[in-house]
Order: C-alpha cells, then sequence, then structure tokens
C-alpha cells in the first residue's frame, strides 16, 4: 500500500489521531507533549502515530496535508493543526466539544 494511501486510511478510520513525535506517555518533543496532554485533558480516546517510527510517514505526512511540521491532529477526517491551534482549540472549549462529537458520531456510526 501506497504511504499517502496508509496515512488516508488511518486519518478516515479512526475519529482522532495525532501524528507526533514519540507516544503519549513518552513524547519525543515538547511540542507533541503539549498536544497530547491537551488530547488527553478531554477525556476521549485517541489514536496517535509516532512518526519517529515510521521514517515513510515522517517524509510524506507534510506533503498529506500541505501542513509541515508535527505534531498533525485530526479530527473526523480534517486536519485541525499543529499544536498552537491545538491548545488554543482546548483553552476555549472547543477541542473538547471537537473531539466529543467525533467520538458520539462514531459510536453512532
Amino acid at each position: 500500500m501506497d504511504v499517502l494511501e496508509r496515512i488516508r486510511k488511518q486519518v478516515e478510520e479512526n475519529p482522532i489521531v495525532l501524528y507526533m513525535k514519540g507516544t503519549p506517555q513518552f513524547p519525543s518533543c515538547g511540542f507533541s507533549m503539549r498536544a497530547s496532554q491537551a488530547l488527553g485533558a478531554c477525556g476521549v480516546e485517541f489514536a496517535y502515530v509516532n512518526v519517529l517510527e515510521d521514517p515513510e510517514i515522517f517524509e510524506n505526512l507534510p506533503r498529506f496535508a500541505d501542513w509541515p511540521t508535527f505534531p498533525q491532529l485530526y479530527i473526523k477526517g480534517e486536519l485541525v493543526g499543529g499544536c498552537d491551534i491545538t491548545l488554543e482549540l482546548y483553552q476555549s472549549g472547543e477541542l473538547q466539544k471537537m473531539v466529543k462529537q467525533a467520538v458520539a458520531d462514531e459510536k453512532s456510526a
């Protein structure tokens, strides 16, 4: 399977997916740590991909969504953004609404 097809499948099959450096338990950069903490604080489960363990995804994800940096958060198949946007949405309360809606939509599908 082509790497862009793999990414598309991950994004479409998971209501919430964070492409990050490291894991939520052991992040490898501060931006990934803060984004995963904000998601975790929303109280919903989310998928993640450690881009450091998959060089193909690391190299091609920026091309997939035309977003050059990590982490990258996708909700319901759409790129939300990176760390700064994720934190802004969390602080405003919007991220909590977005992730809860994504989980509710997944359960009702």
